[in-house]
């Protein structure tokens, strides 16, 4: 018996024009991305006022582009142009004939903020009026290290920048001797000193430049370090006063000078050196911050990107960020970074939620006596610090299964934006541009988690459709 091979003809030309929907599988993302966008109001976008008199793209249109290669890792603009042409998802979102150019899809993306912003907030009130996301609830709140779109290698330390500015002074001083010695006499031009002197003169302001900011950063940082160092002497000097033994050194106040290791970029200035990964390296970072829900959604509800290296003074913001529209949050929860006494005051002031914060760093492994049942712990007794009162929240019975939910919820969401969404490094540079991109990852990401979830809640055989306005 001869095998036989399916024919593939790609010669006959067709006889009717093809539809772009049949190139495409029910249930497809770019469906659901097309259909949703078109059911937002957007009246926060910008168009161009120039009166060139060519015909624009719609806004619709170029937000679901954005949205679909986003959330399938496409985020360079040359190679969502490339899209519009080889990807077929990409030709029906643009109709099959519409091809933006990357001048366009860049313009379009830092020029709409408040259109992303809008968008994002309206998705999930689409996803409350579907069903799929809880009025109240919980939020858990995470920061993971984005790599910024500039170089380690392009930064120069403060130390070195003034060991760099004494050393092209002397060398402007020497350049300068050469030429008034060529005035003097008849020397053979071997140099241009007039451009040897403007490129180290440039050198030099760029890197005084670089040392003024480095010192007006420290001295910001040592404002919150003195809180911290303030706050600190006095939670010691009040665990005294309660006659318990306090252990560890003593808390030193912040230096007054910056440390000759402090840095400055100079393709993205804003951006900072920060440890990654558990620790064992650095990058030329931003630190994107996440809200994620915690009754069951794994949606975004909020985020921004920060400057900050680490968690402190952001449990509050990152509450904040999530929009009262889209959530009444009644509890939050967070690592250990985003602990101290001023923090959880401030988020539970006024009938805030409630916090759950863990105080101190504990393994994976789990005893047999963590498998056991545990008693429920007694009512704390007066007097406890805020640490020691955080520590006994967290041993009851609904602030373990509260706490629980964290690692359950925000972690995930990172993993999907960095390993399956691909989004490892910004392409824009500087904090607003870089916040911008971080609203359209939130976006797409809430685009991909609403089409899986409506899949799961009506069947795998049904289509995920937008919801009607009402």
């Amino acid at each position: 018996m001869s095998t036989r091979f399916v024919n593939v003809d790609r010669d006959t030309p067709m006889m009717m024009p093809p539809s772009l929907q049949e190139w495409l599988p029910d249930g497809h993302l770019a469906y659901f991305v097309v259909e949703t966008v078109a059911e937002l109001p957007l009246q926060g976008f910008r168009v161009n006022t120039r009166g060139t008199g060519h015909a624009q793209f719609p806004p619709s249109m170029m937000l679901a582009l954005l949205v679909y290669n986003y959330a399938v890792g496409r985020m360079s603009s040359r190679q969502i142009e490339k899209a519009t042409y080889e990807d077929v998802a990409s030709r029906y979102i643009c109709g099959g004939d519409a091809h933006p150019d990357h001048d366009t899809i860049c313009t379009f993306r830092r020029g709409n903020g408040a259109l992303f912003e809008e968008s994002f907030v309206r998705v999930l009130e689409y996803a409350r009026e579907m069903g799929v996301l809880s009025r109240r609830g919980g939020v858990a709140v995470d920061g993971t290290k984005i790599a910024a779109n500039a170089s380690k290698h392009s930064a120069v330390s403060h130390g070195r920048a003034g060991e760099m500015v004494e050393v092209l002074k002397g060398e402007v001083r020497e350049l300068v001797a050469l030429a008034e010695k060529a005035d003097r006499e008849a020397v053979t031009e071997t140099l241009k000193v007039p451009e040897e002197i403007a490129r180290r003169e440039a050198r030099r302001l760029k890197l005084e430049e670089a040392r003024r900011v480095i010192e007006a950063r420290h001295k910001e940082k040592t404002a919150e370090k003195q809180r911290d160092f303030e706050e600190k002497q006095a939670e010691r000097a009040a665990r005294r006063e309660r006659g318990e033994k306090v252990r560890g050194p003593e808390p030193q106040p912040p230096p007054a000078e910056p440390d000759a290791k402090d840095q400055y970029n100079f393709t993205d200035p804003e951006s900072r050196i920060m440890k990654a990964g558990n620790g064992g390296h650095f990058e030329q970072a931003y630190n994107a911050r996440a809200a994620v829900d915690t009754e069951g959604s794994m949606l975004i509800l909020g985020g921004y990107v920060t400057d900050a290296p680490n968690d402190k003074r952001q449990l509050k913001p990152a509450v904040e960020s999530v929009p009262e529209a889209v959530r009444e949050t009644t509890h939050v929860l967070a690592d250990t970074g985003y602990h101290s006494d001023a923090a959880v005051a401030s988020v539970e002031a006024d009938g805030g939620p409630t916090v759950y914060a863990a105080v101190e760093k504990t393994g994976h492994h789990r005893t047999v006596g963590d498998l056991l049942a545990q008693p429920a712990p007694e009512e704390p007794p007066p007097g406890l610090s805020g640490v020691d009162l955080m520590r006994h929240r967290l041993r009851t019975a609904s602030g373990c299964a509260a706490y629980k939910k964290r690692k359950e919820t925000v972690e995930p969401v990172f993993g999907i934006v960095k390993a399956a969404m691909g989004f490892r490094r910004f392409l824009l540079r500087g904090l607003r541009k870089v916040n911008l991109e971080w609203s359209i990852v939130r976006l797409a990401y809430n685009f991909r988690r609403l089409a899986t979830l409506l899949t799961a809640k009506k069947g795998p055989d049904c289509v995920p459709t937008a919801p009607q306005l009402a």
